[in-house]
């Protein structure tokens, strides 16, 4: 259950990598770093993911180190340290906020930040521009609305004066 939702969480950026061959297992058949992780009882995405957030470096030595723990295996390259250097280069690189990615994408991200940089400053300017025209435009004397009075809502009855 938990390498499913490891799946559809970091998608298949680490198929390259996960798909990879080290070599044979002793029954012949090719062994990936998805199934040498899986009989590791390692999570392989989760695995993956930590790798590619290690220097190159670090990584290739903390796979070899997972690779040797693994049974006989028979390959072209029996050296642990040589197959998780030729394996660590298929991992993604990582983008400056931490998540894989490939250049394209990352341009797509810069380009998108560039945009709503472009129109937040649109509509800065013309705030500003409405505010400052507000404060220039003249002040007209406002006449005073008098308030109606109980006296003027009521009609006056004049009495009758006697020369009529």
């Amino acid at each position: 259950m938990t390498a499913t939702a490891s799946v559809s969480r970091l998608g298949s950026e680490f198929d390259d990598f996960l798909y990879a061959p080290i070599g044979e297992d002793p029954n012949g058949m090719l062994l990936s770093v998805l199934s040498a992780l899986a009989r590791l009882d390692v999570d392989p995405w989760q695995e993956a993911a930590k790798l590619a957030q290690l220097p190159r470096k670090r990584a290739a030595q903390r796979l070899a180190g997972l690779i040797a723990t693994l049974p006989e295996t028979a390959s072209a390259e029996p050296d642990p340290v040589t197959i998780a250097a030729r394996l660590i280069a298929l991992l993604p690189r990582q983008t400056r906020y931490g998540l894989p990615g490939s250049a394209p994408a990352r341009s797509a991200v810069m380009k998108k930040s560039w945009v709503v940089a472009l129109y937040a400053a649109i509509l800065a300017a013309a705030m500003s521009t409405q505010w400052l025209f507000a404060g220039l435009q003249p002040q007209t004397p406002r006449a005073e609305a008098k308030a109606p009075s109980a006296t003027d809502a009521t009609p006056r009855i004049v009495p009758p004066s006697a020369d009529q």
